[in-house]
C-alpha cells in the first residue's frame, strides 16, 4: 500500500459495492407511455451495487422504456443481494412494467457477492446495459471495466474522490468515445425539463454573460450506522467490512459530501458555465454534534467534515459561491442561481421552481428525471445517437474535489494541481478483507496538506 501524506485518506484503490442513498418516488401519471425509447431490442441490465439507490435505479430503468430485463446483480454484501434480487423480482409485477413488457430474470447463478462481484456482473455475456450505483471511491475501477468490456453504461455521480480516480475516469471516456459507447451519469438535472430549459436560456444569451453563480446544499444530518449493525451481516467483521458498510463518514469512499451530494449543484454550475473553475479557496469543519454524525474517535464515526463555504473562479474571471452543509437545525437549501450581466436565474429540483430575468421557466415535469435519464441513455443506445456524460461528471466531481482540498487545507487549490494529484486513496490490487484500514485523523485547515 502507497504512502502519502494527504492526512485525510489512505493510497487504496479496487471495488466496492454498497449503495448510496437516495431515490425517487414514481407515480402512475409520471410513466405515460409517450416517452418510452423506441426500438425492440432488449436491454439486458447488470447492477453492481445492491443498495437502495441501486435497486431504485432498476426501478427507474423498468419504468423507462419497453424490452428491459434485469439480468443481474451484485455486490459486496451477501444480503444486500439477497434482498436487492427480492425486491426487484417483486417488482416485476408492478402493472406498467408488465404493460412494457419488462421483466427480472435473476437465477442465483447471476447474483454475485464479494469484492469481486463487480467483474462477473460486468462481464457476463447476458448484460449490454449496466448500471454502477456503489459509493464513488470505485467508481473509477468500475468504469473503467465496463469501458474495457464494451457495455453501454448508467454510472452514479460522482464518479471518485480522488485525482488519480478522476485521470482514471477521463482516461475510460476517451475509450469510450473510441468505441462508440453509450453513457449517462446520475446528474439527473440534465434530464430534467425545468433545467434543460433553463440553460438553453442561459446559453442562447438571454442573461447576457454570466458574473456570479450561487451553489448550495445546505441540509440536516444524513445517515449514520453503527459498528454493532454489522452483526446482521455474515461476512467478515473486519474494518474494511465496517467502513464499507458505514461508507457515507469515511472520506477515502465517499469523497465527504462535498463529493458525494454537492456535485449535483456544482455540476449545474458547470453546465451554465459550460466550463469548469480553475480554482478554489474557501473553509470548511466538522462540528460534529448530532445523531448524524456523534463525536469521537475518526475510526469509529469517520473522518469527514461537516460543512464547507467555497468560492470558485472560472477561467473567464466569474466566481461561483459555494456552501454545503450536514448540520441539523439550521435553515436549509439545495439550489442554484447566477447574475449576468443582463439579469439572473434561478433553480431548484424540488420543489421544482426555475427563473430567468424573473419569470418562471416552466419546469413541472411529470416523468422523474431518475426515469428520463435511463429513458434518454436507451433511446441513444436504440437509435445510435450519441450520448456521453462521462467527461462531464467526471469535470464537476473533479470541481468538488478540489472545493474539498480547498476547505481541508484552507489553501488556493488549482485545477491542475488537484488533477495532478498524487493523492491516491485505494489500491487496487491489495485490497481484502483483512487489508489494515486505518482511518488517518481529521484534516486540520492550515495543516492539512495535500500532494
Amino acid at each position: 500500500m502507497t504512502d502519502n501524506n494527504s492526512g485525510n485518506g489512505q493510497s487504496r484503490r479496487t471495488f466496492l459495492k454498497t449503495a448510496a442513498v437516495a431515490g425517487a418516488a414514481l407515480t402512475a401519471e409520471a410513466l405515460a407511455p409517450a416517452v418510452y425509447a423506441a426500438g425492440s431490442d432488449t436491454i439486458k441490465v447488470g447492477l453492481v451495487g445492491c443498495g437502495g439507490r441501486g435497486t431504485d435505479a432498476c426501478n427507474n430503468v423498468l419504468h423507462a422504456a419497453k424490452g428491459v430485463k434485469i439480468v443481474a446483480v451484485g455486490d459486496v454484501f451477501s444480503n444486500h443481494v439477497k434482498g436487492s434480487r427480492s425486491r426487484l423480482i417483486d417488482l416485476a409485477g408492478d402493472d406498467e412494467v408488465k404493460k412494457l413488457g419488462n421483466g427480472v430474470d435473476l437465477p442465483e447463478d447471476r447474483c454475485y457477492t464479494g469484492l469481486d462481484a463487480y467483474k462477473k456482473v460486468i462481464n457476463n455475456p447476458e448484460v449490454n446495459y449496466v448500471i454502477l450505483a456503489t459509493p464513488p471511491g470505485f467508481r473509477p475501477l468500475h468504469i473503467e471495466e465496463a469501458v474495457t468490456a464494451g457495455k453501454n453504461l448508467f454510472t452514479e455521480k460522482p464518479v471518485g474522490t480522488d485525482g488519480p480516480g478522476i485521470r482514471q475516469v477521463l482516461a475510460a471516456y476517451d475509450t469510450s468515445v473510441k468505441k462508440g459507447l453509450h453513457v449517462a451519469a446520475g446528474t439527473q438535472r440534465r434530464h430534467q425539463g425545468g433545467y434543460i430549459e433553463t440553460m438553453k436560456r442561459i446559453h442562447d444569451g438571454a442573461i447576457g454573460d454570466l458574473l456570479l453563480l450561487r451553489a448550495y446544499w445546505n441540509g440536516g444530518g444524513i445517515w449514520f450506522k453503527k459498528r454493532d449493525g454489522l452483526a446482521k451481516y455474515p461476512e467478515e467483521k473486519t474494518e474494511l467490512a465496517y467502513q464499507l458498510y458505514n461508507w457515507y463518514h469515511f472520506c477515502w469512499i465517499c469523497g465527504d459530501h462535498i463529493v458525494e451530494q454537492h456535485i449535483h449543484n456544482l455540476d449545474v454550475c458547470n453546465w451554465a458555465m459550460r466550463d469548469h473553475p480553475i480554482m478554489a479557496r474557501g473553509m470548511g469543519s466538522r462540528v460534529g454534534h448530532s445523531d448524524a454524525r456523534p463525536d469521537g474517535d475518526p475510526k469509529e464515526v469517520g473522518n469527514i467534515f461537516d460543512n464547507f463555504a467555497i468560492e470558485y473562479v472560472y477561467p473567464s474571471g466569474a466566481r461561483m459561491i459555494s456552501q454545503c452543509r450536514h448540520i441539523p437545525g439550521c435553515w436549509e437549501s439545495v439550489s442554484e442561481a447566477g447574475h449576468g450581466t443582463k439579469g439572473p436565474f434561478a433553480t431548484q429540483d424540488h420543489p421544482a421552481t426555475f427563473f430567468v430575468n424573473g419569470k418562471r421557466v416552466a419546469g413541472g415535469d411529470k416523468i422523474s428525471p431518475y426515469v428520463t435519464e435511463h429513458t434518454d441513455l436507451i433511446a441513444s443506445i436504440r437509435d445510435d445517437k450519441p450520448l456521453n456524460e462521462l467527461k462531464n461528471v467526471a469535470e464537476s466531481t473533479l470541481t468538488a474535489i478540489m472545493g474539498r482540498e480547498a476547505g481541508y487545507s484552507g489553501k488556493e487549490v488549482t485545477w491542475d494541481a488537484i488533477l495532478n494529484s498524487k493523492i491516491d486513496f485505494v489500491d487496487e490490487a491489495n485490497l481484502r478483507w483483512d487489508t489494515d484500514m486505518p482511518v488517518p485523523p481529521v484534516p486540520v485547515p492550515g495543516k492539512h496538506k495535500f500532494a
